[in-house]
Formats: structure tokens, sequence, C-alpha cells
């Protein structure tokens, strides 16, 4: 047999994993008796001894384990481990008790000891495993927490997703609408931005797409109230105008800090669908994509971001729209992304030049979308660090 094939062959035994243990032991003749049983029966058990809590606090980081005497020069009782982990809450600790104070043993471990010894009643191969067990159990506990703390994170980021992320309210068939989301890779949890569409009674219909600024819970919940806010006022039937005015009330009221503010683009899109009405805060403006290509649409005023600045004088600009046409909205996480290694960025330019490579006609919205953030993710080197929403739609000849 080769030696690769014995190195893997999983009956063969493998070496016991090195371990480094700090030994908290102020009487020398114990200490001496613990490094003795584990040189003896451990020898991968590397052990570092000092005398004082105080010095134990300045190695504990660097320890898997450590077996603290609850009776120390500058510390009694249980305040020494107390303080232990406070300070390294990951450490397995072991508490090291005389033969008359095995009650303080067990109260150790209901403070958060992994276990407790009675000085002169452990050997060796009992120490040495007492070490080992309390190592794998405190690594089994961490995994556990982040496990836990995984579990929670999709939930929460489930029920942002569910208040960010709506299922738009459309009821003409000429129109299709497509959305994509994605969160940046250095994230936690979903951010800011957000969208919405929605078809009122008399066809008009309204699209909204925004970005809280900053990243993280606070910021993502601020947009679903954002975005919730919108679409009640729209389904109320109020002016653009109010309610812009009024979602920079609801903003200034509800944002965590003073310095929080939101780009915000709304598109009423005419009954006939061959007009729209653009408003601006601060926002890129959306990408007209039709039979000359892709291109930005020019819109003559942009606002303020909202949260920037009291009340806003706001005024739409109107542009045509040819009879078959596809609209892009996103947040500007998506021509942020850098081209390559250096700094350039890419632009609108380069998105429009992208969506010009991959739009055919006849072909379908949903994989121009995807194909549009797959390629800028491309040129990015993967996720952008910032968050990207895009929504997609087009209309039909009815």
């Amino acid at each position: 047999m080769s030696t690769a094939a014995a190195t893997a062959d999983p009956g063969l035994p493998t070496a016991p994993e090195r371990a480094h243990v700090l030994l908290v032991e102020d009487d020398a003749g114990d200490a001496f008796l613990v490094q003795e049983l584990l040189l003896e029966v451990a020898p991968e058990i590397s052990v570092v001894t000092v005398a004082t809590l105080a010095e134990a606090e300045r190695h504990i980081e660097v320890a898997d384990c450590a077996l603290l005497d609850l009776g120390l020069p500058d510390t009694q009782g249980l305040d020494g481990l107390v303080r232990l982990r406070r300070i390294a809450p990951d450490a397995a600790v072991l508490v090291l008790t005389g033969l008359d104070d095995v009650d303080r043993g067990v109260a150790a471990v209901a403070t958060g000891a992994h276990d407790y010894l009675v000085k002169g009643r452990v050997d060796g191969p009992t120490l040495a495993r007492s070490i080992r067990y309390a190592i794998a159990r405190r690594r089994a506990e961490r995994s556990e927490r982040a496990l836990l703390e995984a579990e929670l994170q999709t939930a929460e980021n489930a029920r942002l997703e569910r208040g960010l992320l709506p299922t738009a309210l459309l009821r003409d068939p000429s129109i299709e609408l497509v959305a994509g989301y994605r969160p940046g890779r250095r994230r936690a949890v979903l951010g800011g931005d957000f969208y919405d569409a929605v078809e009122v009674d008399d066809g008009t219909l309204h699209v909204a797409i925004g970005d809280v600024c900053g990243h993280g819970a606070d910021e993502a919940a601020l947009g679903v109230l954002l975005r919730m806010a919108w679409r009640t006022l729209i389904l109320a039937d109020r002016p653009a105008e109010e309610i812009l005015a009024t979602l920079e009330r609801v903003l200034d009221a509800e944002r965590h800090r003073p310095d929080i503010f939101t780009t915000f683009a709304l598109v009423s899109i005419a009954p006939d669908r061959r007009s729209a009405r653009i408003w601006l805060a601060g926002h890129p403006a959306p990408i007209l994509i039709g039979g000359r290509g892709a291109r930005e649409l020019t819109v003559d005023r942009v606002h303020l971001p909202l949260g920037l600045v009291g009340a806003q004088q706001w005024r739409a600009h109107t542009v045509q729209l040819p009879a078959d046409w596809t609209l892009l909205l996103f947040t500007d996480g998506l021509i942020e992304g850098r081209i390559g290694d250096g700094s350039e960025r890419l632009g609108v330019t380069g998105l429009t030049s992208a969506i010009d490579a991959l739009h055919t006609e006849g072909g379908s919205l949903k994989d121009l979308l995807d194909g549009v953030l797959a390629h800028v993710e491309g040129l990015n080197g993967g996720r952008h660090a910032d968050d990207v929403a895009a929504l997609l739609l087009t209309s039909r000849p009815r």
C-alpha cells in the first residue's frame, strides 16, 4: 500500500489535536503536578502557567482552555471565573478545587465553567480527557450559537424581504414587470433598497424605487416603512407632490439618526402608456430601452434626496414613450461597481452598453435583467459592496 493511501485510510489512528492550556495556579507544587500529569499522557497539550488572575487576563485570549484555581492571591471564589469568562467568553474553563471545596466546584459549573476537578484526585488520563472534552464542548456551543444566529438572521431577512420586495399590483395584461435584488456581499441583512408598482383605478401605473443610505436592519426597516407609506398613499389616490412631501415627513419622524436620507424615483405612466411623469429625489434617472438602444432619460430637474432639507417644491418632468418600450429603474449600487481591478466605475454609460449587448427583440424580460445583473457583477469581480435593486417593466402594444 502506498504512503498516500495509508494516510487516507480512515481506519488508521490520527494524532491528537494540539491544544493550548492556561493553568492559573499560585501553588508551585500543584502547578508542577498538573504539568507532569499532562506531559506523561498528552504531550500534545502545551501548558502556560500563571500565578494570578491579572496575568491570566493577559494570556487567556490565546488559550483553548483554562485550568483555574478558585483561590488566588488577587481573587477568591467565583469572582475569578466570572472575570475570565467576561474577557474570553469563547474559551473553555475547568476549575480546580480542594478536597473540602467540592460545593464551590458545583457552583462554578452553574456559573459557566465546563467542569471541576478535585486536586489530588485526578490522574493524567482523566485530566487530559477533561481538557479535550471541555474544548470540544465549547466549540460545539459556538457552532450551535452560530447556527441559531444564522437561523434568526434568515428569519429576519425573510421578514424584511417581504416588506422590501412586494408583489406588484398590476391589472393591465400589456404590462410585464420583473424585479431583481442583490444584497451587498459584506452585508449581513438586506439593506434599505426598496421598490413597488401599483396600477390605480384610472389605469395610471405608478412605479417607485428608493435607497435608504446605510446598511443593516434599521435601514431595511425604514425602507419597508417608506414603501408601505407610499403604497398606502397611492391607493388613497393622493397627488404625487403630496405623497413626496408626506414621505419626507415620515422619514424625518422615523429615522434613527438625523443624517439618514433616502434617494427616491417615482414614475407615473399614463393609462395609454405613451407618456410618463417622473420625479427624482437624488436618484438615478430611468433608462429607456427601445428601437434606438438603451439611453438614460433626460430629466430637467433632480430634487434633493428625502431627508436632507425641509419642504421642497416638487415638479414633475414629462417624457413621451414609444408604442413599444421597456424601462429600467435601479438603485445606484448597480452603476457604482468597479470595472476590473482599477478604480473605474461602471457608470450609466457602461450600464447602457451592457443592456444593448444583451437585449434581443422578443427576448425574456427576466433573462435580460438576470443577464445585466450577472454581467455587471462579473465586471466587478463578484457581488457589489452596496445593495442593488432593479426593476424592468415593458409595455407591448394592445
